[in-house]
């Protein structure tokens, strides 16, 4: 993610790491965005896209957005 926005709060930051194994969980159950992960991450299909969400976030959302920037798009 692009880190020169600094524009958001994180409520609590000491729940990431449960937060990160949430995600992992919803990638196991989302094979087909980490299957197009893994096989267009090199190519960077979406380099240069830049896409503005305003969505309740959920895990799933959160699995979208990093495969969105995995494949070179910048996401806010």
């Amino acid at each position: 993610m692009n880190s020169k926005h600094n524009d958001f709060k994180v409520a609590d930051l000491s729940l990431a790491d449960w937060g990160r194994k949430e995600i992992v969980i919803a990638q196991s159950e989302m094979p087909a965005l980490m299957k197009l992960r893994k096989i267009h991450k090199e190519k960077k299909p979406l380099k240069g896209a830049k896409i503005l969400g305003c969505i309740h976030m959920t895990i799933q959302t959160a699995v979208l957005i990093e495969t969105l920037t995995s494949l070179g798009a910048e996401v806010r």
